[in-house]
């Protein structure tokens, strides 16, 4: 299976992007086809045994619309001067044009009808001239008509593949006006009340509506897009290079892997590399949403688009292009924006036959209309207010506007979400099992205890020449205890033995026998350990790995070390608590150490001596019990159990987390986020919902009035011009109202 994004080309409404999935997944060895009305992207999987890119293109190009292979994105295209600004920029000019014409049509043609005496040059008087009146508006109408032309080739093209759209609406309710008008006209000299039943106004001014309508809609639109841009823009266009002691200006484009970098302070790190010169403190907000500054200095890694603060650093390019952490963000982010939720289909499916719905309805409406009150005027307007009102438009935006700004949401605080469907799920979580190494803890053992029996310093000494001999990350925290103390960790052994499970025994210089271990080492070379027995026993019963320290065969003392708690570790599970949703820890510890962590922090529950591959079993118990449970590990060795997931979360850092391993990254290591997550996903959720209900709400209740259902009851009639108003207002107001998350904290 092969899985492209194409660009869609000539989309106005939902029932453009629902043709153009129709007529794509028709195709045999065609998987799955998305079409995202928002980006104007389609995103497909085929088997390519069955399927190449030209039977789609095809495919797409005869229901009426252009398609282009996504290229990779480049800053320089986004920059004002691109294709989307001058489009923008036409759609203004043709906008302003339209409006002026539009305002002096209502002037002559409204003036007149509605207020006596209106000051209008006689030659063009309705009472006195009704041919000239008629004329004046058809000359005001027809430029109106050009400047919004787009909407008749776009509409009747729809038409003629069988593709009906919003377009088609518009352009069939406008030229069923206009084209009355103009009979209505040639009639004037031989019936002059053949004037009142003129409606270029209606025409022209619903266009205009229209047209202004879908330019706020368009700019609101843009809006939503704010995340992908930022991040774009993240990546500096320069850097500055060093050969040979030589700095030189370049494209950040033209960096290959091993180049050396210079990066001074208030500069942007321009791709991901290591620091090999120098020291400084990082703004990494913008990629992870940690609002601290993070401490780089000779070995570490430092994220393309993140901000030197202070010192200069030198930096070893490691990773270009598409493999870099920036890169692989942007993508993620456009994924999620592209896919939608599985709560769209009701609408996607109503859009599917609502443009043909509403043309029956219309023509239908009309014939009622005209064969009850045998007027012909009142069923044109009856028909073009239906047509003009109808608005698919609303809800194919509802869904994707609202999943736009939901991720970038995210994206700000640094968490990441695969899919619309991970988004709707999430939302639904009611477990929320959690991986306790590097998760819940930190990850990396730590001195917490020191019983020292005799003499301190001794203790240290001999622990630091023993421990600095091995690289076990148990050696590696008592070491780094030891150098905290201000001892020096040198590897002064004349031999040593590494003892697996056990510890290490060593010779030192002055001939005298070391060792650092367990209490099974300290009883097999017949160190006693009674003395502090007690003790020892409870560091042990708190869940913390013992290690003894012993000089010719003279205890000296024992190190208590753990992996210790995240500061946020706590507080992050209480509020999953408050949001109701239950708390569950695995770990492969003995069930001393589990209950000692789980009872710091708070779960509801705890797994202890689970095995990487028996985490999933855990879960699927749990599915099986009608939970929907969240996964929340590393993203690696946890890989099974977030599969089995009904949402896989993978916590970690920066460039390092494995993005592909799970459907919502958590770009920080904090458990905070796994609470935020869930907010995000109630709070886009409960947006989408409002915006499908005045969809739905707006159409159900705006069509029946265009039709005439209050003219039945009280005589009133929907102008046509109110009709395309309203219209335009229902798309600006999802959009909008999915623009209020940009405001939420999450």
């Amino acid at each position: 299976m092969k899985t492209e994004i194409y660009d869609i080309e000539g989309m106005s409404c939902a029932a453009c992007s629902s043709a153009v999935e129709r007529v794509t997944r028709k195709i045999e060895g065609v998987a799955e086809s998305n079409v995202n009305l928002m980006t104007g992207k389609m995103n497909i999987s085929y088997d390519e045994t069955k399927v190449t890119e030209e039977v789609i293109e095809a495919a797409v190009i005869k229901a009426g619309f252009g398609i282009v292979a996504e290229k990779p994105q480049a800053k320089e295209e986004e920059k004002p001067e691109n294709k989307e600004k001058r489009k923008a920029d036409a759609r203004l000019v043709n906008l302003v044009c339209a409006a002026v014409f539009s305002i002096i049509l209502l002037y002559i043609s409204m003036g007149q009808m509605l207020v006596e005496n209106w000051p209008v040059p006689d030659f063009i008087s309705m009472q006195t001239h009704p041919v000239n009146f008629a004329i004046a508006q058809l000359l005001l109408t027809i430029p109106v008509l050009f400047f919004g032309r787009a909407y008749f080739v776009g509409g009747y093209k729809a038409l003629l593949h069988r593709n009906p759209n919003m377009d088609s609406l518009v352009a069939v309710g406008c030229t069923a006006a206009f084209v009355y008008s103009l009979v209505m006209t040639f009639l004037i000299s031989d019936n002059p009340h053949a004037v009142h039943s003129i409606y270029y106004e209606s025409a022209a001014v619903v266009l205009t509506l229209i047209m202004l309508g879908k330019y706020l809609e368009d700019n609101a639109k843009r809006k939503t897009k704010g995340a992908i841009q930022k991040l774009i823009e993240l990546s500096p266009d320069t850097a500055i290079k060093i050969v040979d002691g030589v700095q030189t200006v370049v494209k950040t484009s033209e960096l290959r892997v091993d180049d050396i970098v210079l990066v001074k302070p208030g500069e942007k790190v321009p791709l991901d590399g290591v620091v090999i010169g120098g020291e400084s403190a990082v703004n990494e907000a913008m990629l992870t949403g940690e609002s601290l500054p993070v401490q780089k200095e000779v070995g570490a890694t430092v994220v393309g688009g993140s901000v030197n603060l202070n010192g200069v650093l030198t930096v070893k390019i490691t990773r270009v292009g598409e493999d870099t952490a920036l890169a692989k963000i942007i993508k993620f982010v456009e994924e999620a924006q592209g896919k939608k939720a599985p709560i769209s289909k009701v609408a996607d499916k109503v859009a599917g036959v609502f443009v043909p719905t509403v043309m029956a309805i219309a023509v239908l409406a009309a014939i009622i209309w005209v064969s009850v009150t045998k007027d012909f005027s009142l069923a044109v307007k009856v028909f073009t207010s239906v047509l003009v009102i109808a608005c698919p438009c609303a809800l194919g935006l509802a869904t994707p506007t609202a999943i736009m700004v939901g991720t970038g949401l995210g994206a700000s605080y640094g968490i990441l979400l695969r899919s619309g469907e991970a988004l709707e799920i999430t939302h639904k979580v009611d477990t929320a099992v959690l991986d306790k190494t590097g998760t819940v803890t930190e990850g990396k053992p730590v001195v917490t205890d020191l019983i020292n029996i005799d003499n301190e310093v001794s203790l240290l000494e001999t622990a630091a020449l023993v421990e600095g001999l091995s690289d076990h990350p148990l050696a590696n925290a008592v070491t780094a205890y030891c150098k905290e103390r201000g001892i020096s960790v040198t590897e002064n052994a004349a031999s040593f033995k590494n003892l697996s499970g056990k510890g290490l025994t060593a010779i030192l210089d002055d001939g005298k026998n070391a060792c650092c271990g367990n209490a099974l080492l300290m009883e097999e070379i017949g160190v006693s350990t009674s003395e502090i027995a007690a003790e020892a026993e409870k560091l042990a019963d708190e869940g913390k790995s013992l290690i003894y320290v012993a000089r010719d065969k003279t205890l000296l003392g024992v190190f208590g070390v753990a992996d210790t708690v995240k500061e946020t570790s706590a507080a992050a599970i209480e509020s999953l608590k408050k949001a109701g949703i239950k708390t569950v820890m695995l770990t492969g510890d003995n069930a001393r150490a589990a209950a000692h962590i789980a009872a710091q922090i708070g779960v509801d529950e705890y797994f202890a001596e689970v095995m990487p591959e028996n985490k999933a079993e855990v879960i699927k118990k749990l599915q099986a019990d009608g939970h929907v449970v969240m996964m929340v590990g590393d993203g690696i060795n946890d890989a099974p159990a977030l599969a089995q997931a009904d949402v896989g979360c993978a916590i970690g850092g920066g460039s390092e987390i494995a993005i592909e391993s799970a459907d919502i990254v958590l770009m920080k290591n904090d458990l905070s986020d796994v609470y935020r997550a869930v907010r995000l996903s109630k709070l886009t959720m409960r947006n989408i919902k409002q915006n499908l209900f005045w969809a739905f709400c707006y159409n159900t209740v705006g069509i029946p009035i265009a039709a005439g259902a209050l003219y039945a009851l009280n005589g009133t009639l929907l102008s046509p011009m109110l009709a395309g108003l309203a219209m335009s207002l229902s798309s600006i107001s999802v959009v909008t109202n999915a623009l209020r998350l940009k405001r939420r904290k999450l």
